[in-house]
């Protein structure tokens, strides 16, 4: 617990300066802080009420799909209709950006290329069937339809030369990797 603390110890700052200066605010009377901490409550219980359910899914799938499947139809050498695919999964799926992390994840560590990737989240920000109903209903179907032919372009150019500067090289921090890695070397150095 140390350890964590003094390695999150600024998070740990603005988490106790936020928290003070909305308690502060309801003392104080404070309009604008009362209105942080009001959407941030919000914020709070939709991720609450999001994350649990895709992290089950997310388990789900990482237990019943193979690697060799998903690497198979969206990897390296999957092709364009792999895209299509990702574009497809992304579009069907709700909640904010933050659920489209886990997912992405997870289809990393199953061997998604990088550009699928990056498709996939692309796709996930301006393309679901929900936002897109949405879209029409306020804008009109032109907007709609103009701003998905200019937006579907630019994210699948960015996926690739994304894909074509890092590849597989490209990094992505995962915590349970980083501390199964730091677990196997305290294990080593007992043992050895």
């Amino acid at each position: 617990m140390k350890a964590y603390l003094s390695k999150h110890r600024n998070d740990m700052i603005i988490i106790g300066l936020f928290a003070l200066a909305s308690f502060l605010s309801f003392f104080l009377r404070w309009d604008f802080g009362l209105r942080t901490a009001n959407s941030f409550a919000q914020s709070l219980v939709e991720m609450l009420s999001f994350l649990p359910a895709i992290f089950i899914l997310i388990g789900l799938v990482d237990a019943w799909v193979p690697k060799e499947i998903v690497a198979k139809h969206t990897g390296e050498g999957s092709g364009w209709k792999s895209s299509l695919w990702m574009m497809l999964l992304a579009m069907l799926q709700i909640g904010p950006l933050y659920a489209a992390f886990p997912v992405a994840c997870l289809m990393w560590k199953k061997g998604t290329s990088p550009r699928n990737i990056f498709i996939y989240l692309g796709a996930f920000c301006t393309l679901k069937l929900p936002m897109l109903g949405f879209e029409v209903g306020f804008l009109g179907i032109k907007f709609t339809m103009l701003r998905t032919l200019l937006s579907v372009p630019v994210f699948i150019i960015i996926a690739i030369v994304i894909d074509k500067f890092f590849g597989r090289n490209l990094v992505i921090n995962d915590v349970s990797e980083s501390k199964g890695a730091k677990s196997n070397t305290e294990n080593a150095r007992v043992n050895g």
